[in-house]
Order: structure tokens, then sequence, then C-alpha cells
């Protein structure tokens, strides 16, 4: 199955968008878009009736979502063997100020995936696993060493496949109460959008690392 072969996001029953349907994305690129602009995701897997959710780093593979975690654990051992899953991720670009506490708001990008991930071992999870580290750290895995036999060991790295996904962004200006645009004093207070923007901070080198130059390929690292 190709990309185009994929349903649009949004487009199943379990992922139709009812809160707030007006801001539901369709377009499968910009779903990618949102993905491949973050590092850190969301998964949830129930064990023994317990729902648990984890923060991942992850990376979008083609038609996949790449993540990975440690072997000993219980909830990646369960979803390693089957389990069915959700995935979130979620970019915040701003916060909206309107004229009331409750019309106020955010500006947000966000993807939800559901699904079953399947374990990659072999040459697979190796060239998974760089992938990942070229997603985080663009450049990387050039300088770096790459991971050894008990290394692999101790991960389990998973793939979700990325057919049943809904898309959803906030983006627009407040959406006022009629009423608090003419009566005072709400009428008269500031009101709109503050974005918010993700900056990388001066390097800091360790110990063994000063005075070795800066890679100049952590000098171009950004978020889209």
């Amino acid at each position: 199955m190709t990309t185009s072969d994929l349903p649009a996001p949004g487009s199943t029953a379990r992922t139709r968008i009812r809160r707030l349907p007006d801001k539901t994305v369709t377009e499968r690129e910009v779903a990618y878009a949102i993905l491949d602009a973050g590092r850190l995701a969301h998964v949830g897997v129930v064990v023994d009736g317990q729902p648990y959710v984890v923060p991942v780093a992850f990376a979008r593979r083609g038609d996949d979502a790449i993540f990975h975690g440690s072997s000993a654990s219980r909830l990646f051992t369960t979803l390693a063997a089957g389990a069915p899953t959700c995935l979130t991720v979620t970019l915040v670009d701003g916060l909206v100020l309107a004229r009331s506490l409750f019309e106020s708001s955010m500006h947000y990008r966000s993807v939800m995936a559901l699904g079953v991930p399947r374990r990659l071992t072999g040459e697979e999870e190796v060239e998974a696993l760089l992938h990942l580290s070229e997603h985080l750290m663009p450049g990387r895995t050039a300088e770096a060493r790459h991971p050894l036999p008990q290394e692999l060991k101790a991960t389990i790295t998973l793939a979700l496949p990325l057919d049943e996904i809904s898309v959803k962004v906030g983006d627009g200006p407040p959406d006022d109460v009629p009423t608090d645009l003419v009566d005072e004093p709400f009428a008269s207070i500031w009101a709109g959008s503050v974005p918010i923007r993700e900056a990388f901070g001066e390097p800091l080198a360790d110990d063994q690392a000063t005075g070795v130059p800066l890679p100049a390929y952590v000098e171009n690292w950004g978020r889209a």
C-alpha cells in the first residue's frame, strides 16, 4: 500500500473529529509536516486494566512513526506483543488571549494515530534507530558511535503504521462572545495572540570536549 492509498486523516469512525470539527485537516501532507516538526510523542497502552501514557522520542519514517524504549519495560513489551495504542503529537505555536478566560485558547497543530505497532529487528531496527537519531540530532549519525549488539538487545524499537490518523489545527483569532466586544471593561482590554517559538540555547561542551570545535550541523538546528 502506498501513501496515496491510505485513508484521509479523520475519515474513519474512530478518527472523525467531533469537537470543533472546523479545525479538522484532511490532507496527509499536513499531518506529515507536523510529525516532521515534532520530536516528542505520547503513547498510550493498557497493562492489567490500567492505562498508561508515556512520552517517547519519535520520528516519522515514510508511513510509520518510529519510537523505542527499554526491553525491560513492561509497557514496551506489551506494545511489542501486539497491544493497540494511541500516539499523539502536539506542537504549541502560541497563546490566544480572548476577552474572556473561557474563550482564551492556544494555537496548535496536533496529530493522533491509532493502530498496533510492530517490533523491528535486525538491520531494519538499526536503520530505524539511525533514522530516529538523525531526526532528533541532524548530522550526528555521521560522527557518533552507532548501537552495539548489547545496546540493541536492551532496546525495543517499534513502528506504528500511520494508516488511521486525525489532524487538528487551531490557528485563528480570538472567538469572543459578542457581548464581550461591546460591554465594558472587557471591550477595551487587549486581545489577540502571542506566538510561542522553540529555540536552541548556547551549546555547552562537557569537560572532555572543551576546546573541540562545535559541529557546524548543530548551529543549524531548529524547528519548522
